[in-house]
Formats: C-alpha cells, sequence, structure tokens
C-alpha cells in the first residue's frame, strides 16, 4: 500500500516533522502495548496517519473544534467514491479556465461555501468545497474571519491537484477504524487510560504580535486556554497515559520567556527543529526551534538505561 498522506495542507502540519516526531514516541507504543491512540486536535492529522501505518492500535480516536475538518475526515471514511466524483468535477471544471475565469470560479465556490453553516449530518459537498479551496487558496492556509467566515484569498497555482483519488481511497482504508468526534480537546477525557498515547496538537502560541495571523475556527486560543491545557495535560498524567505535546518556543524570540517551562513544569521539555511552511514573509519559513513536551523518557535514553542494565547484569 501506498504511503497515506494528509489529504489536507494545514498551517502547523506535522508532516515534515515526523522524522523526529518518531524518536519521541513512547516505547509502549513500539512495542505493541498501547491500545488506543487518541489526538485531541487532529488537524492534518499526519501524526494519527503515521502511528496506524506503522503500529498496532485496538482503536483510536481523533477530535477538532473544526467541524468542516471533522465532516470532511467522515466523508472519506464512510463515502470516499462519491467524494471523488464530487472533486474530480471540479478539478476538470477548474484546470481548463484561464486565470481569470479561474478566480471567478474560486470566490463563487467561497461565497457558496460561506452561505451556509454546517449541521450534523454528513454533508458531502461540503466537504468537497473545503478541499478545493484549501488547494487552490493561497498557501494552502485555511482561515476563517471572527465570523466563522473562510477568507483566504484565492492562489496562483498552475496545476493543482484538487482530486487525489488515490490517496483518498488509501485514506479511506486506513481510518476505518477511527473515531472522528467534533468538540473540545476536553471531550477525549473518558477515553484516556494508562494503555492510551494521547498527542497534543493545539493552536500555537504566537512568538510574536504578527505571527498570530491564523484562525482555524473563530474563537481564539490565547493563554489563559495554554494554561487550562496544561492543566488537562497534568490531570491526564495522573491517569498514567502516556502524553506528548507540541508548540511553539518562545525564546527563539525571547530567551527569558519561561511561559512552557513554568505551565509544563515537572514535565520533560524536548527541542525539534521545524520550518515554517506557512509565512507571508518568505524570509520567515526558515529554521526555528519547537517544543516537544512529554511526560516520559524518549526512546533513546530508554534504550540506553536498557543496555546499561543489561551490561551491569553481564557483569555481576
Amino acid at each position: 500500500m501506498e504511503i497515506v498522506k494528509p489529504f489536507v495542507k494545514w498551517a502547523g502540519g506535522k508532516n515534515s516533522l515526523i522524522p523526529q516526531l518518531t524518536k519521541y514516541y513512547p516505547v509502549e507504543l513500539i512495542n505493541g502495548n498501547i491500545e488506543r491512540y487518541v489526538e485531541p486536535f487532529v488537524g492534518g492529522g499526519a501524526v494519527l496517519l503515521d502511528i496506524l501505518q506503522k503500529y498496532e492500535v485496538k482503536e483510536a480516536y481523533a477530535f477538532d473544534i473544526n467541524k468542516d475538518l471533522i465532516n470532511c475526515y467522515n466523508v472519506i471514511k464512510n463515502n470516499v467514491e462519491a467524494l471523488i466524483q464530487e472533486l474530480d468535477k471540479k478539478e476538470k471544471d477548474f484546470l481548463i479556465l484561464d486565470s481569470d475565469n479561474r478566480q471567478k470560479y474560486f470566490y463563487n465556490i467561497r461565497t457558496e461555501y460561506n452561505s451556509y453553516v454546517l449541521n450534523d449530518e454528513l454533508n458531502i459537498k461540503r466537504a468537497s468545497e473545503f478541499i478545493f479551496l484549501n488547494r487552490t487558496c493561497f498557501n494552502g492556509l485555511y482561515r476563517v474571519n471572527k465570523d466563522g467566515k473562510f477568507n483566504v484569498p484565492c492562489g496562483k497555482y498552475k496545476n493543482p491537484t484538487i482530486c487525489d483519488s488515490n490517496n483518498l481511497r488509501n485514506l479511506s482504508k486506513l481510518i476505518q477504524n477511527v473515531t472522528f468526534e467534533y468538540g473540545d480537546y476536553r471531550k477525549s477525557e473518558d477515553l484516556i487510560t494508562e494503555n492510551t498515547f494521547v498527542y497534543f496538537d493545539p493552536p500555537y502560541r504566537p512568538l510574536s504580535v504578527t505571527s498570530g495571523f491564523t484562525s482555524y475556527t473563530k474563537e481564539d486560543f490565547n493563554d489563559e486556554n495554554q494554561k487550562e491545557l496544561a492543566q488537562y495535560y497534568n490531570q491526564l498524567n495522573l491517569k498514567n497515559a502516556k502524553l506528548m505535546l507540541s508548540n511553539s518556543n518562545p525564546k527563539n524570540v525571547n530567551e527569558e520567556d519561561n511561559f512552557f517551562d513554568t505551565i509544563y513544569d515537572g514535565f520533560i521539555i524536548n527541542e525539534v527543529s521545524a520550518k515554517r511552511m506557512i509565512n507571508s514573509n518568505a524570509k520567515g519559513r526558515g529554521e526555528i526551534s519547537e517544543l516537544l513536551i512529554t511526560n516520559y523518557e524518549e526512546q533513546s535514553k530508554w534504550n540506553s538505561q536498557i543496555t546499561s542494565t543489561i551490561t551491569m547484569e553481564a557483569f555481576a
């Protein structure tokens, strides 16, 4: 089976970071002792897809407060062929147009998308509009205004892939045992046990006033929300679940900023290198440091401890 990729471009998506993140997966996941995987902020789902393709977990749950995103996952899971038909038509209609008419087509779809609200039923048409806009908008950025309206302008791609039918079919097969639910991260609480691995990828704390330009829903995620999430993280730690959380590293711009050191005091704060892929200024797309907070030691340290124990026993 081909490697399954995220179906959507997502600001802060973890696809490029997977080789680094895998080094911090809990040993229990690798050893097959994790029975359940939970993502309270699924977003583009890169980590979810990586885990489903590499490890055996009996069940997985994914949550997000972006209702349209959850609708897309559930449409792909339950009715992928109908979605492919809708996207294939949009792709053919769009690609034959010249630049000016592509702009008109895009803004017509955007206006239609913003004209109604998703209800609780699966909506294939809505999912196709969501994916079309994501694939053709500027920088592949999903952003809404305070009224919840998608407001990203049209991009200028020559031949964008709007209908990736092979990947959508493979994704549909992969996620058959995943439960996708619309809701706040706290909705995951009752699912967490000591045999659960939880990966948190919340909206990042902005590194500066101007860098907080992405809003995935009409609600913001401010410092108070970050503190509440840290309390929830600590609450799940008491259940002995394995926890991993990503966030920005404020020390990139201010060495004295100990915000995350304070709210995650007592946990292990690791640093990984990341590239900013979505930024209006090309100079702002360089490599920076991000935080990866765990409640367990990384694999290399755990393995070295095992090796040391074996060596000591051999010489005893």
